[in-house]
């Protein structure tokens, strides 16, 4: 399948996997380039410059496709050493950036200037609009249904995704919901060149965390998310579980009071023990809606290649079948 998105990453299928923390790692990433997509390394999960470069070259040792970093920049004051993690990417001969978080601007000369393309992910048309304006060449649309944070607006993506088509001039993947044939197949309907999935490809073989994360996801419904942090205009959403009901608990009880300290031993430092360890109960950890259509735990290769045969199927077969002779 030959879209705006494939012909910018040089990847066979218009598919992204999504940056999350302690699961895009080397593993998975070469996994999606290999099958097809575009895989990218948790920039941040690496503590430290060195650490990303060294993920970097694992990954190149798996794949010789495409493949990426994302990069979140942070709203904090001790920030990390974000132009240690450029020059990494950069000396590691990426040429896929995926950025998140705060606006990107003060970095697109560095990466520009390596020919690294920048897809920025946004969770509203203004923001899409602006990642345009400051050179990004393309931008992940993130509707209300995804895992992490979906932004403040809640806009789903039958929404949002031609909001998106009808505002922008550069290509954009749809991010939220996706998971199959059908997903793709809708998300270039609404106007995408493609799609990200997160959730999807955290329940697949090589993605490398405990299989507890994975069964959970699987014996998951459509209904077993919740958002949390929403008094503190961070909202995210989560699966479901114990430390889940904690937190808001604490943010009823606290309502305009609530700080983030107050909420730390939900959220702070929860991801190894959840990822790595398979302490499912340790905290609250980003999931999104789609746990609801994700049945298996294939490979990424089968996971990829099924989905492009639906894809297919879907718009030569049936979608064809309905057109007038």
């Amino acid at each position: 399948m030959k879209t705006k998105i494939t012909e910018l990453f040089g990847i066979q299928h218009p598919i992204i996997q999504g940056g999350m923390h302690f699961v895009g790692l080397a593993e998975l990433a070469a996994a999606v380039s290999n099958a097809g997509g575009l895989g990218l390394i948790t920039g941040l999960t690496l503590r430290t410059p060195e650490l990303l470069a060294k993920e970097i070259a694992r990954c190149r040792d798996m794949t010789d496709k495409p493949f990426g970093v994302n990069l979140t920049f942070l709203p904090i004051v001790n920030s990390p050493d974000y132009p240690g993690y450029i020059r990494a990417i950069i000396e590691g001969g990426v040429k896929a950036v995926e950025t998140a978080g705060n606006n990107p601007q003060k970095w697109m000369p560095m990466l520009h200037d390596a020919g690294i393309k920048v897809i920025h992910k946004c969770t509203s048309v203004r923001h899409a609009l602006k990642a345009e304006a400051i050179g990004c060449d393309a931008v992940s649309v993130d509707g209300f249904e995804c895992g992490g944070h979906p932004g403040e607006d809640d806009v789903p993506n039958f929404i949002l995704l031609p909001r998106a088509a009808e505002s922008l001039k550069i290509p954009f993947v749809a991010s939220g919901g996706m998971a199959d044939g059908r997903s793709l197949v809708a998300a270039l309907a609404l106007g995408a060149d493609g799609m990200n999935m997160g959730t999807r490809f955290i329940a697949t073989q090589e993605a490398p965390v405990h299989s507890n994360v994975k069964q959970a996801i699987v014996a998951a419904s459509e209904l077993d998310t919740r958002l949390v942090m929403r008094p503190l205009r961070n909202t995210e959403r989560v699966l479901h579980n114990a430390a889940t009901d904690r937190l808001l608990a604490k943010e009823a009880a606290l309502g305009a009071k609530l700080k983030f300290d107050d909420i730390m031993e939900e959220v702070a430092g929860v991801y190894p023990r959840i990822m790595q360890l398979g302490e499912m109960e340790a905290g609250v950890w980003s999931c999104g809606m789609v746990a609801g259509l994700i049945h298996d735990i294939p490979s990424v290769k089968e996971l990829i290649d099924r989905i492009m045969l639906e894809a297919n199927d879907i718009i030569r077969q049936r979608l064809g079948s309905m057109l007038a002779a």
